[in-house]
């Protein structure tokens, strides 16, 4: 680890909490505010996610703050002066959720940001994609203003539109041309002799939001990259989605002179293994666990998963990987592969999974979580928290309209 990403604390310590974003970080901080307090501000400064692309940390720390009532001015003085843009963007989407919570500091120190800061074209940016136009339309003046001191015009992003500003085209979707066609007509387009690769990825993004699709099994052979060795895009998660369907297929695909095809086969077939693989993967997840590899256990987790209880053996070492991964966006995966291994084991890691700072995660604790003490009041309070995902809030009014009366 390098001083801008710092090893992380024991993953029972309070700070190792926190930097893992787990719920339990959030109930022992509610015990003592004061001692938590350094460690959260701590991890807004600097970046502690193991992956800046997939773990999400700004509600978590948006939660905290709140909760336990913490002063902003260490966060507003970071959006001030930080030179680093990531710096400014930890800050920025910590301060628009709370401002969505009520907090009017957060949202004038935003406003005062885009009106005198650095980076102030991403935070209007941000800002207008997650608060009311009405917040935000008063910075027409300042922004057309300012814009015109840039060197290139902003992006198709909505307030620049709004503010009648010259902007870039936006990026092309050639797949909504096809969203208006049935899957029928989509498998026919790939089957096509004349349809052009480009075509073939829209398709596949057009279809990827329907479901399992068997029928683009006996398609795949089509859908090689014109590099040599690749699968065009969206081929791989397409068969994830079918899941042990595609296995037959996959037996065939294995055995393809095609180079690209057979070692597409050789990982469906990876994917879902048969008892045999068990001690194998037992020793690749203990390995992974070991050594630190928080990239790489969810594949393994998911194929122990096909096993079924045939792999108690992964239990221990999948609870293991839910408290001690930095890579927060896999907990769900473990939790999962726990669920269908030993239905039950995992309930337990439920109430503090309420808050924890993957969406994945929470969803599955409100689905699952067993009514006990406190459980009734934190899932009402998702169903209202205005700064939580659309997704859970959904999910908890659900789950608290069961609740008995």
């Amino acid at each position: 680890m390098t001083a801008d990403f710092p090893a992380y604390a024991p993953s029972d310590s309070l700070q190792g909490l926190l930097q893992r974003g787990r719920g339990l970080g959030h109930v022992r901080a509610l015990q003592d505010p004061a001692a938590a307090a350094p460690f959260v501000y701590d991890c807004i400064r600097r970046e502690q996610r193991w992956d800046s692309q997939c773990d999400r940390r700004s509600l978590y720390h948006a939660r905290l703050v709140r909760d336990l009532d913490l002063p902003l001015g260490p966060i507003l003085g970071q959006l001030a002066e930080a030179e680093d843009e990531e710096a400014v963007w930890r800050a920025t989407s910590v301060l628009e959720l709370l401002a969505l919570a009520g907090s009017a500091e957060a949202a004038e120190g935003l406003r005062g940001y885009v009106r005198e800061g650095e980076h102030w074209v991403h935070v209007l940016e941000s800002i207008a994609d997650a608060w009311p136009q009405a917040w935000w339309e008063e910075l027409g003046d300042v922004a057309r203003e300012r814009i015109a001191g840039e060197e290139d015009p902003p992006g198709p992003r909505v307030p620049w539109e709004l503010f009648g500003v010259e902007r870039l085209p936006g990026p092309s979707r050639p797949d909504r041309a096809y969203e208006h066609l049935g899957t029928e007509q989509l498998l026919a387009l790939i089957a096509a002799p004349d349809t052009t690769v480009g075509d073939k990825v829209a398709v596949l993004r057009a279809l990827a939001p329907r479901g399992p699709q068997p029928g683009l099994l006996p398609l795949v052979p089509l859908l090689g990259h014109p590099c040599p060795g690749r699968v065009l895009p969206g081929v791989r998660a397409a068969l994830r989605r079918l899941g042990p369907l595609a296995v037959p297929a996959a037996r065939g695909w294995a055995r393809d002179e095609r180079e690209w095809l057979a070692r597409l086969g050789e990982e469906v077939l990876a994917d879902h293994p048969g008892p045999e693989a068990l001690p194998r993967l037992l020793e690749e997840l203990a390995g992974q666990l070991e050594a630190g590899e928080w990239c790489g256990p969810d594949d393994t987790a998911r194929r122990l998963t096909g096993l079924g209880s045939v792999a108690a053996a992964a239990v221990p070492l999948l609870r293991a990987l839910v408290l001690q991964t930095p890579h927060t966006y896999e907990r769900a995966d473990y939790l999962e592969a726990i669920a269908a291994i030993d239905p039950g084991a995992e309930l337990d890691l439920y109430a503090e999974c309420l808050q924890d700072c993957e969406a994945r995660t929470r969803l599955l604790a409100v689905a699952a979580v067993p009514a006990g003490p406190g459980v009734r009041e934190r899932i009402t309070a998702l169903r209202d928290d205005l700064m939580e995902e659309p997704e859970v809030r959904a999910a908890a009014a659900e789950r608290a309209a069961g609740f008995p009366a």
